[in-house]
């Protein structure tokens, strides 16, 4: 564990940094990446021992609530904001809560501009599902030569912005595994195979549950079965709430032992009370 101050100089400690993360190149090390949402899976994301995070900027105040030393970056989606000012502003605002590394698909323009003022900036290459409609669709890049030489231009132009991590998605494995040791970027494989310094992948897929399409992506590998859990769950809700409704229609719930009683001798004279009793203003 590491001493370091935040990004709001504030004291803290870090399991990996900035400098760590950088050194994985070439070391043979790998270090899991996932992107809990909410405290129960932040918890279980702590107890399984994943190494980084990446989350919602809305979520970077829960994060170090119940993870206060895991490396976490949060970012923005591409059409979030305007002007590369309020993305300026936004990321100064995620880094002054706690973030470590800020997440952005926007110009070059911007990420050198928040690389300038020393904010950790990650980016995106090969599929970047925003810009799908570019590329054809959802697909694997770096496939042939041409487009794996445009994927290590676009990393090496990023560099030169002064961008410090990217997630490199769906790219052939060949390619991130002759490009990662050619650039100082730190790269975090979805489905791009082990030639990364960090291997990400997302809960629902590890977990096994509800992918956002009907077909779980390539990259997803389930390594439990939460999804069969989750409709067992769904239909034993629906089993229980049914029949409370069923007995409640039939006059037959509460059921006697739901119920509170008064004791013994107190229902004669509380009805006796009753039947005396008259208004005290007429």
């Amino acid at each position: 564990m590491k001493r370091i101050y935040d990004f709001s100089r504030h004291p803290a400690t870090r399991n990996y940094t900035i400098e760590d993360l950088q050194a994985l190149k070439g070391s043979g090390q790998k270090l899991s990446m996932a992107n809990p949402v909410g405290d129960d899976e932040t918890l279980a994301c702590v107890e399984a021992g994943i190494d980084l995070f990446v989350v919602g900027a809305d979520q970077i105040e829960d994060i170090r609530r119940i993870a206060p030393t895991h490396f976490t970056g949060v970012g923005s989606t591409w059409a979030q904001f305007d002007s590369n000012e309020e993305i300026m502003a936004h990321a100064f605002d995620a880094m002054r809560r706690g973030a470590d590394m800020y997440y952005t698909l926007r110009s070059y323009e911007a990420m050198e501009m928040m690389a300038k003022e020393g904010i950790p900036v990650q980016s995106h290459i090969g599929l970047i599902p925003t810009f799908s409609h570019y590329g054809g669709g959802l697909r694997g890049w770096g496939r042939e030569a041409t487009e794996a030489m445009q994927i290590f231009t676009t990393l090496k132009r990023m560099e030169e912005a002064g961008v410090f991590a990217v997630e490199a998605e769906c790219i052939a494995e060949e390619v991130l595994d002759a490009i990662n040791l050619k650039t100082s970027i730190v790269t975090f494989s979805l489905g791009s195979g082990s030639g990364g310094d960090v291997i990400m992948s997302f809960v629902a897929d590890i977990c096994g549950e509800a992918s956002e399409e009907d077909t779980p992506p390539k990259h997803a590998h389930a390594f439990g079965d939460l999804g069969r859990l989750h409709k067992q769950i769904y239909k034993e809700r629906v089993a229980a709430l049914g029949a409370f409704h069923q007995e409640v229609a039939a006059n037959h719930f509460p059921y006697a032992h739901t119920n509170i009683t008064m004791r013994a001798g107190e229902k004669e004279k509380f009805l006796e009370a009753l039947d005396k009793w008259t208004p005290a203003h007429q």
